[in-house]
């Protein structure tokens, strides 16, 4: 099993920086697009909410459709999906193309990310430790490699539709590539819920009863919501901050969104060693502990230098609570792990939306720089709340990885 395993690990790995890549392809070249279907911000930014509507809708059909068929079909059918899709919104000639394009776009990525997270908690069951966070990590660098890429076409003068294509076709090249070394779906394991009696007398009438989701799951939900809301408000308001509140220069207000995303990366690719030696709990409550203080550092500083610090100790604290979240989501129940997934995936990915709109209308009362308090109360609940993260004896739990002493702690 160590062969396929580590096999399976490597294609998660790829997954998820396909996923970024995708993503991030699409990301950089907005400002094109944007001119080339003639719109302006306003219609942009309401366009992207049927991306992010789109995409909760795919994690929704992912979720039991990879219970039930297995990631191993799931992923490369998401991946392939999102990388089709890639195409389109570098074709749209105005915005009702384009909204159409963006809402496809979204169904592949919500199919695709749900599917991975799967798959990638079936890894982690088969490794017996944390490996969560490293997968996370991988998105990143997908976002980097994207940037990279299309700081090269944009040098060429490739258009939208040409660049977008070509990363369209490696996409879908790299699904059929990985397909082979997903892991097989197991059996569920017979500590699952069960769908009838199994004591029931002969010739008894059973009554099927539907899965009901555990409060527990929407509660690991509640939290990825707040924690990845704090996530989109580092995405689209760390800069604004050092320019409108601090008047740093452009170059030097970028840092803060540069120095944020290097923390958030470094801090997924050591979160599972750290997960591995002091549990989930701990990575969750000190990590949204840390994010409070650097959030609220940065935003009551009057120097430049100590902003740009404290957001990215913003996220480093951050960089590990989200993948505890969806890890504790996918091993509550074996044989609803997609199902579970997918509910918190959603509605942290709608967090993540909701981050510009509920920040935006605050600053008509209040400084800009204060508005991040309400980032800062989240990651202290989220802290106070760390202790849903304990491995439970619930029937159909499988405990995630991590310290036994977390049981207890």
């Amino acid at each position: 099993m160590a062969g396929p395993l580590r096999a399976g690990r490597a294609a998660t790995f790829a997954s998820f920086a396909l996923n970024g890549f995708l993503m991030g392809m699409w990301i950089v070249h907005i400002p094109e697009i944007e001119h080339r279907t003639g719109i302006d911000h306003a219609v942009l930014g309401r366009l992207l909410l049927l991306l992010g509507a789109g995409a909760v809708a795919g994690m929704r059909i992912a979720g039991p459709l990879t219970d039930r068929a297995g990631a191993r079909t799931v992923v490369p059918l998401g991946a392939a999906l999102c990388s089709a899709a890639l195409v389109l919104p570098g074709t749209a000639a105005n915005a009702w193309t384009l909204g159409a394009a963006l809402t496809v776009l979204g169904i592949g990525n919500g199919v695709l990310d749900v599917a991975m997270n799967a798959h990638a908690v079936q890894v982690e069951r088969g490794y017996g430790r944390p490996v969560m966070s490293a997968f996370h990590a991988a998105y990143s660098i997908g976002g980097v490699l994207a940037a990279l890429a299309a700081a090269r076409t944009l040098t060429w003068d490739w258009p939208p539709a040409a660049a977008l294509g070509a990363a369209a076709a490696l996409g879908i090249a790299a699904a059929a590539a990985i397909r082979p070394a997903l892991l097989r779906s197991g059996p569920a394991p017979d500590t699952a819920v069960p769908d009838t009696v199994p004591d029931a007398a002969p010739g008894t009438a059973v009554r099927t009863e539907r899965r009901r989701t555990p409060r527990r799951i929407w509660r690991l939900a509640l939290l990825a919501l707040m924690i990845m809301l704090c996530e989109g408000v580092a995405n689209d308001w760390s800069v604004l901050h050092l320019r409108t509140v601090l008047d740093a220069p452009a170059g030097t207000a970028a840092i803060a969104y540069g120095a944020f995303s290097v923390a958030m990366t470094t801090g997924r690719l050591l979160a599972d060693r750290v997960t591995a030696r002091y549990g989930p709990v701990a990575v969750l409550r000190h990590g949204a502990a840390l994010a409070a203080i650097g959030l609220a550092a940065g935003a009551l500083s009057p120097w430049v230098a100590l902003a740009i610090t404290g957001w990215a100790v913003f996220g480093a604290g951050l960089s590990g609570c989200v993948p505890q979240l969806f890890s504790a989501a996918g091993h509550h129940d074996r044989a609803a792990a997609g199902a579970n997934v997918s509910r918190v995936a959603g509605l942290g990915y709608l967090g993540m939306l909701a981050g510009p709109g509920v920040i935006g209308p605050l600053t008509h009362v209040m400084p800009l720089n204060l508005t991040f308090f309400l980032p800062v109360a989240f990651c202290v609940a989220a802290s106070a709340a760390a202790g849903i993260l304990r491995p439970r004896a619930d029937v159909g739990a499988v405990p995630a990885p991590g310290r036994e002493s977390d049981v207890s702690a």
